[in-house]
């Protein structure tokens, strides 16, 4: 792997990498400085003037996931210098980073993890088809085949594959469909959380940013959505770059690897993580000296601000009108002809499954909210309400349970309109709603948590049930209220980041020769805050403003996805609710449980020795011991072959190894009859044909069979059989029989023991009245010296059954085969 590396990126290489990176960042800087002042600007303006939207009518909490983490189990893990797949304990903190450890030993003692990865720009996917089609576009001219087989083989028939289309890829695989499932739930959340890096809350340093990269991806003809604005500014600076990078270097190593097509696939891989890596690096470095130096400006900047902030904004209008005198009628015409006949399209295929995902969410927290009414009633008392409740607080951040919310909004499809737009993937707008999704469902259940904690203190536990059904109503209003306000602002938000960048396009060439005339308008001193292009742009935003905003309300006029009309106002609708959002996040734990932390423990809190609750629970159940607990080697593919013949074959004569080794299960009736009812057998031959019927003998008795272990007699059957007749030495008397069957074992109360010489005299008369001139003509023979029987002892496997005999005055008698059932 090293030797692919510096063979293809030798130091001259590697210089160039660092002189288009260092040519990028000084483009990207020089328009970043100038849109730092401009949202500086606009910042102090908005909390001079205030305003805002409708007032949030459910509570927030600043901190959701203090002291939890999300997931932890166990993965195999595809290791690339070996090839070969090794066990790794995963745990997944609350920064959604994925950390993977030798053992789980080594993460309980906070040891630092062998590998950390950062899911930013990465796509979790769960089959080798997928992952070849996005490889057949890491190469240029280079296809492979559907059935041809990667450079890895799986261990097991559930992988979990995590691509980036410049970083290294990432192979693990599971023992289960559940896991797989389960796994793959995680590791999605993991990517839209890294994915969604930028806080809202700067509200100088992110509109600073994001503008700074459309500007300059604008300058390179690259209009529309983008698909890398993901994770954290470095890294989206690395994406930049990259993005003309990484073609430029595709085209000239591409051709000089050699080996079979999977093998220049995985060299390619490793170059190209090599390449990231380096990008990464400056980027970062870069991008904080570029934020230090904008600090330490803004003072400066803010004053002048505040001081001159009336003649900043009047001279802000006076050039605006000018430049809307120029652009207004172009982009009405363009908004005319290319652009309205398409905007309830839009609205449409946005409406439809966002709606679905959000409707979902409500579903989701009104069905965990009932469960917990029902276990309630079921005798549940205030320790299992605060299990329950504690379960409840993480809803939102549990990727299983949000996935049948999540799963809505993929199938939101733009096809027909992104060719037109120029939307690259609806992945932005997905992720964005899902991340709204999550932030609504937090919300809601920390509104129900803090008006259940007020209720009980004021109602008591009397009626704990009424008490969350009140909570729960409450809830659910104040939910369809702001859901339907998130989704309006989603929606207007989404159609100007498909309509705006096609306008812009399109007035491009007729209006920004005629912009620079305009800096004419603007005094020096106030030249830092107001921009041309930036007035120019919100021309543009002015005059399809309205359209866009007619086309959201008369979806919510017509009620066909459960929007509210602008006209509903609920300001202030529960007074009292909002003096609760100052309390701190309820304990429910500590509160109504017994103060320790629920369900397994994640990463260590800071190295303080506390233990932080997880999130997700684990897959494995603690009292079954997991498949693979210690670390496996499990064989990787020693030489890549381009056809997959034998690969196949090995799969699969271990897979019907594997099956062998499993054992079956008794399913047949008399099986299952067997086991819950044993049966023991002892044959009694009889010498003579009788008149003797076949019957059931009640009785009372405690056998040791020969696993040894004592078990109960509930009732002996007779079955009369033919066989040869035996001397009368080798007859035994039925009471020998049962000593045998008793044995020396010591009668607990003295009624079992009545019972039993009960059912031995019953015998005994039996056979007298049925053989009595047998049992005369065989005792007149009998010599007095035969040995007595031995008494009954636990009988060896081995042993033949000995025949039952009965005794009467001496004599020995052949009587039925005794079965013995064990209760």
């Amino acid at each position: 792997m090293g030797d692919v590396v510096s063979s293809h990126l030798d130091e001259g290489k590697r210089e160039m990498i660092a002189v288009k990176t260092g040519d990028v960042m000084r483009q990207f800087s020089d328009v970043y400085k100038q849109q730092y002042a401009v949202a500086l600007f606009n910042s102090v303006r908005y909390e001079i003037e205030g305003g805002g939207g409708p007032q949030s009518q459910l509570l927030h909490r600043k901190d959701p996931l203090a002291g939890r983490s999300i997931f932890s189990g166990n993965l195999f893990q595809y290791l690339e210098e070996n090839r070969k797949w090794r066990n790794r304990f995963v745990s997944v903190p609350n920064n959604y980073s994925i950390n993977l450890y030798e053992s789980k030993t080594a993460h309980e003692r906070s040891l630092h993890p062998k590998v950390t990865i950062n899911c930013a720009g990465y796509k979790a996917l769960t089959s080798i088809e997928d992952y070849i089609e996005l490889l057949n576009t890491s190469l240029p001219d280079v296809k492979a085949k559907l059935g041809n087989s990667p450079f890895i083989k799986c261990a097991t028939p559930f992988p979990l594959i995590l691509w980036h289309p410049y970083a290294r890829h990432h192979y693990f695989c599971v023992m289960t469909e559940k896991e797989q499932q389960k796994w793959h739930a995680v590791l999605q959340d993991c990517v839209r959380h890294c994915n969604n890096g930028l806080p809202e809350d700067c509200t100088v340093q992110t509109p600073a940013f994001t503008d700074s990269v459309r500007l300059h991806r604008q300058a390179k003809g690259h209009y529309g959505t983008w698909d890398m604005m993901c994770g954290t500014p470095p890294q989206i600076l690395a994406n930049l770059v990259m993005e003309s990078l990484h073609p430029e270097l595709r085209n000239a190593i591409g051709p000089r690897l050699k080996g079979k097509l999977q093998q220049r696939q995985r060299d390619w891989m490793f170059i190209s993580d090599a390449v990231y890596r380096q990008v990464l690096s400056q980027t970062t470095n870069e991008y904080d000296a570029l934020v230090e130096t904008c600090k330490t400006q803004k003072v400066q900047l803010d004053a002048s601000l505040r001081t001159d902030m009336d003649q900043i904004i009047s001279s802000k209008e006076h050039v605006s009108s000018k430049i809307r005198a120029l652009v207004l009628p172009k982009a009405e015409s363009l908004l005319k002809r290319s652009v309205q006949p398409y905007i309830n399209s839009i609205l449409d295929a946005l409406m439809e499954p966002t709606s679905r995902g959000f409707a979902e969410v409500r579903d989701v927290f009104f069905r965990e909210v009932v469960d917990i009414s029902k276990n309630l009633l079921n005798g549940g008392d205030k320790e299992k309400l605060g299990e329950h409740m504690e379960r409840l607080s993480m809803l939102a951040f549990h990727p299983v349970k949000m996935k049948s919310c999540y799963d809505n909004v993929e199938e939101l499809n733009l096809e027909g309109l992104q060719q037109r737009f120029d939307v690259s993937s609806p992945s932005v707008f997905v992720s964005r709603a899902q991340i709204l999704m999550r932030e609504q469902m937090d919300n809601a259940v920390h509104t129900f948590e803090q008006l259940l904690q007020q209720s009980l203190a004021a109602q008591g536990e009397n009626d704990m049930c009424k008490v969350i059904q009140g909570c729960q109503d409450r809830v659910l209003k104040k939910y369809d209220y702001d859901s339907s306000t998130v989704r309006k602002k989603f929606f207007r938000e989404a159609l100007l980041q498909i309509i705006i960048p096609y306008m812009l396009q399109q007035l491009e060439p007729s209006c920004s020769p005629e912009l620079p005339r305009f800096k004419e308008l603007i005094f020096e001193d106030f030249s830092p805050f107001l921009l041309v292009e930036n007035m120019f742009e919100e021309v543009v935003l002015q005059s399809v403003t309205k359209d866009i905003m007619m086309a959201v309300k008369e979806a919510a006029v017509q009620r066909r996805h459960n929007l509210y009309r602008d006209s509903i106002v609920m300001t202030d609708s529960d007074p009292n609710l909002h003096l609760l959002g100052k309390n701190p996040p309820v304990d429910w734990a500590t509160k109504f449980g017994n103060g320790e932390p629920e369900g397994p423990s994640g990463d260590a809190d800071g190295g303080s020795g506390k233990r932080r609750k997880q999130v997700v629970s684990m897959i494995q159940l603690d009292e079954v011991p997991q498949p693979y607990e210690s670390c496996l080697d499990v064989p990787g593919v020693e030489l890549i072959p381009e056809e997959d013949t034998v690969a196949s074959t090995d799969s699969e004569e271990q897979a019907e190894a594997d099956v062998c080794k499993e054992p079956s299960s008794p399913d047949s009736v008399e099986e299952i009859r067997d086991l819950i009812n044993p049966v023991m057998e002892v044959v009694v031959p009889e010498e003579t044909k009788s008149d003797a019927s076949n019957g059931t003998v009640p009785t009372s008795s405690n056998i040791n069979p020969e696993d040894g272990a004592q078990e109960e007699v509930s009732h002996v059957t007779a079955v009369v059989e033919d066989v040869p007749a035996k001397s009368p030495q080798e007859k035994k008397s039925p009471r020998s029989i049962l000593q045998q069957l008793v044995g020396n074992k010591k009668q607990e109360a003295d009624k079992e023991e009545a019972e039993i010489k009960s059912a031995i005299e019953e015998i005994e008369l039996a056979v007298q009245e049925v053989d009595g001139e047998q049992t005369a003509q065989v005792s007149a023979g009998k010599s007095d010296s035969t040995p007595q029987p031995p008494m009954a002892t636990d009988s060896s496997p081995h042993e033949e059954a000995q025949p039952v005999k009965n005794s009467v005055n001496g004599a020995d008698n052949i009587i039925d085969t005794v079965e013995v059932d064990l209760a």
